[in-house]
């Protein structure tokens, strides 16, 4: 019985181009079974697999985190637990002891933390107290016709000074607080007369007056 046989030998050149025809399409189709794995059509219509996903949400998310981070520069400026009345140090201060008869006293303070850690102090306006007494009589006081009084926090380092950042011009005159809408008050003695300035913030007094000798 007679067989088929396949040529042996060099083949023809249209052979080889069929050959090389079926190859470079195999090549081609891996190519673009590798290119569909890498693209991933539809994937950036809002799927749950896109890519470009995760970077969104990250992108929307350092909003609200750098605006977080900002909050404890903030907060450093009144960092500390509420000062103990006793490591607190309130002075009072007057520019000058003895005032010529047209000079008016400037009253101040100074706060000092003698603890030894920080602690946080309400320092404003409606925290201080300045009195002007001679004797045990009150002739002046700051509150009794002050305006917009205010808070303020403050953080006293240890062994750090705190002088009150504007003094408080005494115009020698006696103060209620039914007199605060006069244009003339009535005007304390003098003559070489002694007064004593006592401050106290926060509740916290001054050891010590000051004194204040008019003429």
């Amino acid at each position: 019985m007679s067989t088929i046989k396949q040529p042996v030998g060099r083949q023809s050149s249209k052979v080889y181009r069929r050959r090389r025809f079926v190859v470079g399409l195999g090549l081609l189709a891996v190519l673009v079974i590798l290119f569909l794995i890498i693209v991933k059509p539809g994937a950036s219509n809002g799927n749950a697999d896109s890519p470009k996903t995760p970077a969104t949400d990250t992108t929307e998310s350092a909003t609200p985190t750098d605006a977080a981070t900002t909050l404890p520069e903030v907060a450093t400026a009144v960092d500390g637990a509420a000062c103990d009345p006793a490591a607190v140090q309130v002075a009072a201060i007057t520019d000058e002891t003895s005032y010529a008869a047209d000079a008016l006293p400037q009253l101040s303070l100074s706060l000092t933390n003698i603890g030894t850690t920080d602690c946080v102090i309400n320092a404003g306006t409606g925290k201080q107290v300045f009195t002007v007494m001679s004797g045990q009589d009150v002739y002046w006081t700051s509150t009794d016709c002050q305006t917009d009084p205010v808070d303020a926090e403050v953080t006293l380092k240890p062994g750090v000074v705190m002088p009150l950042a504007t003094p408080i011009t005494w115009d020698r005159t006696r103060s209620a607080v039914d007199t605060c809408q006069d244009e003339t008050r009535t005007a304390v003695p003098a003559g070489g007369a002694s007064y004593y300035l006592h401050v106290s913030v926060d509740g916290v007094e001054a050891a010590d007056p000051a004194l204040m000798i008019l003429q």
